[in-house]
């Protein structure tokens, strides 16, 4: 290794990457670097590459660290090693790509030396872009939605999957959720592994309604939202083994089935995760070895269809679908109108929940009546970064006890950022 004040180059195999700036803070609390970053990766590389490896991944790049403005690279940098692998990608919007595909540990270096704390691929492998080997199931729990909840929500789709064939592999999402992955035979298409989602999605909320929603609009949600956009083309999640930004340095963690019975997401970090990999392995060592039939899923979205039960919603940048439903939010519709209200924009999401427990502060009866389900935080993805909305549902509070209208508290929105560069 030759190492200065503002740049180390390390050799890996036989490649030998330059890392800019290897002390610079990214996590600020804990005081982990870029430096800590680069050696996590390597350290699991196995893994990370089992998950990630093969397929074109997008950049999510954090350059002053976790508590500084990050963005979404799609482009990989025209400044790159000759051996960095690109493919081009095409896009709904119909613009085109070419993203970054890593098939080596030295790739993973070289990424987290841009500060890409999470892979982001897409489920797809560079030999075959048009058929999804990956169906993902993501459970997002809502507000006030405890762990115990979504595990509880896992184990139905586990069950769920057993009866339609399928192999389920959980892991922690990083945050508060789960995703389970199915590998699967690469021949369908987006929209089909989309719908076939969607199926799975509504049978998971059949069997457990009190639990789990497939319903897309958040004013309608309750519970743990099982996302079955997560699976149109142009979608990532955080793979295995990606580090989130979060403050306590979590990462995504494959896990076995018995461990989503007794696991903490606050047990995997930057910390732990080395050693656990050293000493168990990946949980997901054997993914790959099965893939499974969408024929069954997709099959029961027929049977959706037959009986009235079409397409929902699809994320607001898509083309509006022949047999997709009204993009009309149920708050903005005549028939069926919510008196939902907005309260806060931010470019930071810790901006908008400050301003949230303003709004309790200066209107304690009102919020006395909400709901957990009833507060609806959105992380609004713009082109190249997010920012956070902060909605309330008041239709637990009395008529006489909801507030008049006023301004929201911040009100920054995404109009007049600084622009981003791809």
């Amino acid at each position: 290794m030759v190492a200065s004040a503002e740049r180390e180059t390390i050799v890996v195999g036989h490649r030998s990457i330059g890392i800019s700036n290897p002390g610079k803070v990214l996590f600020p609390r804990l005081g982990y670097t870029k430096r800590d970053i680069v050696r996590y990766y390597l350290a699991v590389a196995d893994g990370a590459l089992r998950a990630a490896g093969g397929r074109p991944n997008m950049l999510v790049r954090y350059p002053n660290g976790i508590d500084g403005e990050f963005f979404y690279q799609k482009r990989a940098p025209a400044s790159r090693p000759a051996w960095i692998e690109v493919v081009s990608l095409r896009f709904p919007s119909g613009r085109s790509a070419d993203e970054v595909v890593p098939r080596e540990a030295a790739d993973l270096a070289w990424m987290a030396n841009l500060a890409c704390l999470e892979l982001h691929p897409h489920p797809v492998r560079a030999e075959d872009l048009d058929h999804p080997d990956e169906l993902r199931i993501d459970l997002d729990p809502g507000s006030g939605i405890e762990w115990d909840q979504v595990r509880r929500v896992a184990g139905v789709v586990r069950s769920a999957l057993d009866d339609f064939g399928l192999i389920g592999w959980p892991k922690t999402s990083g945050g508060r959720g789960m995703h389970v992955l199915v590998r699967l035979e690469p021949r369908w298409t987006f929209d089909q592994v989309r719908r076939a989602a969607l199926a799975l999605a509504r049978e998971v909320e059949r069997r457990a309604p009190a639990l789990a929603t497939s319903q897309w609009w958040k004013e309608e949600r309750h519970g743990v939202f099982i996302d079955y956009n997560q699976n149109a083309k142009d979608r990532t999640v955080a793979a295995a083994y990606s580090v989130r930004p979060n403050p306590d340095a979590r990462v995504s963690a494959p896990l076995s089935w018995s461990e989503t019975e007794r696991c903490d997401p606050g047990d995997f970090s930057l910390a732990t995760m080395p050693r656990r990999f050293a000493e168990a392995g990946d949980r997901h060592e054997g993914i790959d070895a099965s893939p499974g039939s969408l024929s069954p899923l997709l099959d029961l979205a027929a049977r959706h269809e037959r009986e009235g039960l079409g397409d929902a919603p699809w994320p607001p940048h898509y083309r509006k679908q022949a047999s997709e439903p009204p993009r009309t939010q149920p708050s903005r519709r005549r028939a069926v109108r919510q008196p939902l209200i907005e309260i806060a924009r931010a470019h930071r999401k810790e901006d908008a929940l400050a301003g949230l427990e303003r709004w309790r502060a200066r209107h304690p009866e009102a919020a006395a009546h909400l709901a957990p389900d009833d507060v609806l935080v959105d992380a609004m993805r713009g082109r190249f970064t997010t920012w956070t909305r902060i909605r309330l549902n008041l239709r637990h509070v009395p008529p006489e006890l909801r507030p008049a209208g006023e301004a929201r508290d911040p009100d920054e929105g995404p109009a007049g950022w600084p622009p981003r560069q791809p």
